[in-house]
């Protein structure tokens, strides 16, 4: 029989290897997230400058009115650069959104609220379950930002092989649960406020009026857990442990720690508080004549979704807290507020990377790039018949490619965003509908870049169970998990567009 190193690295054809290999080498050339938006910046006010020269206009289909492109190499356009630069920074959507979620998520997180429940969780899921239990909460794990990626896939290893599995199975399970499935998730995450910012900004390059909100893709990443749970387990059960056989260990098992009585009621407790929390809300809501309802008795639109980020906020607080109080770590407000100072200090990276990218947003909107590039771009998908379906199918490959180089999701929903958010739009389709497009496809490929930081932790991971395990053996490991995925949520992208069905709360997939 082969060692189980050898099995998985026949897998995969070397020659889809090598292709991999290239992509590292061609990726490592980028710049950082930050110098890429520099860079992007730059070049957006050298081709406005050349494109001006040449006289470009065109007709906003909003208003019908003659727009042509600027020139950031002119008087107006520097004491745009120059004189606008707070103001974009200042005033670029996600960053309030975020930091306002992250002071409730980064509570909980640093309290170890998240990584109590995952295990308590993956623990105490009967045998048979296991694998279901390994990608669902892998999948939910994203609430915990980069938290999962070290707690999620190492227990999984270990309670399969608790169980008599094999622990590299429950290591893919739980990495392809955690990055291949991470923009799903039941509970709205950072990740929702972030990028629906940006598709924000970007819409208002047709229409002022459309505002994507953090709950627009609710509906649709609320079923696609359960669709990739299922999915997750078909992949692990009936292909990857058939191919990696018998285990043989390699003497480096960990044990594993249980969630202690404290940790337990402590847990029990956050959920008594998030159900009472949810029921006042509830009631809220229902309450004749509620305030938080629109006009008409309505929710869609209402003051309750237009303020949904601060009832998030209030939400994390208070489940936050309860374990926090529970298990002993808070014992006086400070101590809440220096949790909360600690989960802020987390986004420091994000906080420099959404000033480039807010320069970089507000100079291709300001010089009407953004504007000419979309109305030509649709003209010509429009001319030649190339609508509807098809079009975001090839929008959902052509991201699933660039994110092999670019594996940062706001990063790289920050460069398509600006272009295909508008063109998509004029092609009727809705921007919130557009970006689940982005978020599939960009989630799918997460782990099998090997630009992706955490496709090395990972690594580290694996070797505890196969010393001469190396890029080939994750690469062939998860990418089954890349397929099915992909595919499973092509599919229910086509299932919601043709049946009718919102992506979230009054979303469908066209323009009303």
């Amino acid at each position: 029989m082969l060692e189980p190193s050898a099995k998985i690295q026949l897998e995969k054809p070397k020659g889809f290897i090598r292709f991999l290999n290239g992509i590292e080498r061609l990726g490592n050339r980028l710049p950082n997230p930050f110098v890429l938006f520099i860079c992007l910046a730059l070049l957006c006010i050298l081709v406005s400058w050349l494109v001006h020269a040449f006289g470009v206009s065109v007709i906003h289909p909003g208003t019908g009115e003659e727009i042509f492109v600027k020139s950031l190499i002119s008087t107006e356009g520097l004491a745009f650069i120059l004189g606008s630069a707070i103001d974009n920074f200042v005033s670029f959507n996600p960053l309030g959104v975020v930091l306002a979620l992250m002071l409730g998520i980064g509570l909980c997180q640093k309290i170890g609220l998240f990584e109590a429940a995952i295990k308590k969780t993956i623990l105490g899921a009967p045998k048979a379950i296991i694998t279901y239990a390994v990608l669902f909460i892998g999948i939910l794990g994203n609430i915990a930002s980069n938290g999962a990626y070290v707690v999620v896939p190492p227990l999984a290893a270990m309670v399969f092989l608790a169980v008599g599995r094999h622990p590299l199975a429950g290591m893919a399970a739980g990495i392809a649960g955690v990055g291949a499935g991470f923009t799903a998730n039941i509970l709205i995450t950072d990740f929702d406020a972030l990028i629906s910012g940006i598709s924000t900004d970007a819409a208002k390059t047709i229409s002022s009026d459309i505002v994507v909100t953090p709950i627009d893709n609710w509906i649709f990443m609320s079923i696609s857990v359960f669709v990739l749970t299922i999915t997750g387990a078909f992949v692990t059960e009936r292909i990857i442990e058939p191919k990696l056989g018998a285990y043989k260990g390699s003497g480096q098992e960990e044990a594993i720690t249980a969630v202690g009585p404290l940790e337990t009621k402590a847990l029990r407790n956050t959920v008594i508080s998030a159900l009472i929390y949810i029921g006042f809300v509830a009631i809220c809501l229902f309450i004749p004549n509620s305030p938080l309802r629109n006009e008409t008795g309505g929710f869609i639109p209402s003051p309750f979704l237009d303020g949904i980020t601060m009832f998030l906020l209030f939400f994390f607080l208070t489940i936050g807290i309860t374990y926090g109080v529970s298990v002993k770590k808070i014992k006086n407000s400070s101590d809440v507020t220096n949790f909360m100072v600690d989960g802020i200090k987390d986004m420091s990276t994000f906080i420099v990377l959404a000033f480039a990218i807010a320069q970089f947003i507000a100079y291709i909107q300001w010089s009407n790039l953004a504007i000419w590039i979309s109305v030509d771009g649709s003209e010509l998908l429009k001319s030649i018949n190339f609508t509807g379906f098809p079009v975001i199918i090839l929008f959902v490959l052509l991201t699933a490619v660039l994110s092999l180089f670019i594996t940062s999701g706001t990063a790289l929903w920050s460069v398509l965003a600006p272009v295909f958010v508008p063109m998509l739009m004029l092609l009727d389709f809705h921007p919130a509908f557009i970006q689940v497009a982005y978020r599939v496809a960009d989630s799918a490929t997460n782990m099998i870049t090997p630009l992706n930081p955490f496709v090395a932790i990972m690594l580290v991971f694996i070797t505890k169970y196969d010393k001469k395990a190396g890029l080939g053996t994750h690469i062939s490991l998860i990418f089954p998990y890349t397929i099915a995925f992909l595919f499973v949520w092509i599919i229910m992208i086509c299932i919601f567009g043709l049946f009718g069905i919102p992506v979230g709360p009054g979303v469908d997939m066209y323009l009303k």
